[in-house]
């Protein structure tokens, strides 16, 4: 067994800490598969594809790995019932979320032994995840790709850390890519690390090419910057020009453009006006949000797309962590995960000699 095996390997089934995040049409069956097989743990990215397509997935990725893996998704989507009863149908290990379900639904995923890890931003929020259930907590600092905060990884995980008093496993998220973030993650208290972007840019991640060398290029941590233009709240995006036109564009604009993608996020997921009219009423009322924040949440998935999906980076948002600023390469999982676990083991063996050295003396 590697030195490395945590509370939060145990938890999930996997060899080492390293849990590969779910992004919207970033991570489908291939790198799921592909990170689960290398020894790491993945989650689907469930929030932008209709049930059917989910259940495709689930089926896919079991036919490319025996090893266990996730799905994401969010409360307020309106298919969330269905992909609950998908991953308890598929005996999924885990599921993924940044904004809670409620007791009811926590309680039934429970019932039936799956886990629940979702993603939180402060202290407050772990220990609210906690009450309702959560087996594990993501914490992203605001270094972490998306949807992100503003308090630094280095300073938030201790902090939750303490928070959660060892109740639950943590996995530290945000400007995390190789085996020295691990070691740090795990000297803060952490339980393992989360990645997005590094495994954005890696071979088995679906983006064409084109996209992913707009991350390769991307060698300026300062380039990559927290906005509100796409939905309302802070999203940490690589300072493109799409994103360009999004900062400048007046309110009025920016509405109609959020009404025009969320008419095509229907079309797409198959769901009813009126019922994603509701789901945004609902997160507005749980998450502190306008209804016009919320509406304009339906712009993300669909910009994205056009980055992700059509190969068209400069057309299209893309979100990221800091860190691409500081990867120059695409990498296969499973030299990234063996990567990391390699290097992590020679870090701790080398901080074990300094202070067998120390004592010595």
């Amino acid at each position: 067994m590697s030195i490395l095996h945590t509370r939060l390997c145990e938890l999930l089934g996997c060899e080492y800490p390293i849990i590969q995040t779910a992004m919207g049409w970033v991570t489908g069956p291939e790198i799921v598969a592909a990170s689960g097989n290398a020894g790491g743990f993945g989650f689907l990215a469930g929030a932008t594809i209709p049930p059917d397509e989910i259940e495709r997935d689930i089926l896919k990725t079991k036919s490319l790995t025996d090893a266990p893996f996730g799905v994401n998704f969010h409360m307020y989507q309106p298919n969330a019932a269905d992909i609950v009863e998908l991953v308890i149908k598929h005996k999924v290990r885990a599921v993924s979320y940044s904004r809670s379900p409620g007791g009811e639904m926590i309680a039934r995923l429970k019932e039936h032994g799956v886990k629940c890890v979702p993603t939180i931003g402060l202290p407050k929020h772990a220990i609210k995840a906690i009450q309702l259930g959560a087996d594990a907590v993501t914490v992203q600092g605001g270094e972490g790709g998306g949807h992100t905060g503003s308090v630094p990884t280095s300073l938030l995980i201790p902090q939750v850390v303490d928070a959660v008093d060892g109740k639950v496993p943590v996995a530290a998220a945000g400007g995390f890519k190789d085996g020295r973030g691990l070691v740090a993650a795990l000297a803060w208290g952490a339980d393992g690390i989360a990645m997005g972007t590094r495994f954005l840019m890696a071979k088995e991640a679906s983006p064409p090419d084109a996209t992913k060398q707009r991350y390769v290029d991307c060698n300026n941590p300062a380039e990559i910057i927290v906005s509100k233009a796409v939905d309302g709240l802070p999203q940490r995006m690589i300072n493109n020009e799409m994103l360009q036109r999004l900062e400048n564009a007046n309110p009025l604009t920016k509405f109609m453009i959020a009404i025009g993608n969320g008419l095509k996020f229907r079309k797409h997921t198959g769901a009813s006006l009126i019922s994603l009219l509701k789901s945004a009423i609902a997160m507005a009322k749980s998450d502190d949000i306008t209804v016009t924040q919320a509406i304009m949440s339906a712009n993300a998935p669909m910009i994205i797309q056009k980055a992700m999906v059509d190969g068209q980076p400069g057309s299209g948002v893309l979100p990221s962590g800091q860190v691409a600023g500081v990867i120059g390469e695409v990498l296969s999982c499973r030299d990234i995960i063996h990567g990391i676990a390699a290097e992590a083991e020679e870090r701790l063996k080398v901080l074990a000699e300094m202070t067998n050295n120390e004592t010595r003396q």
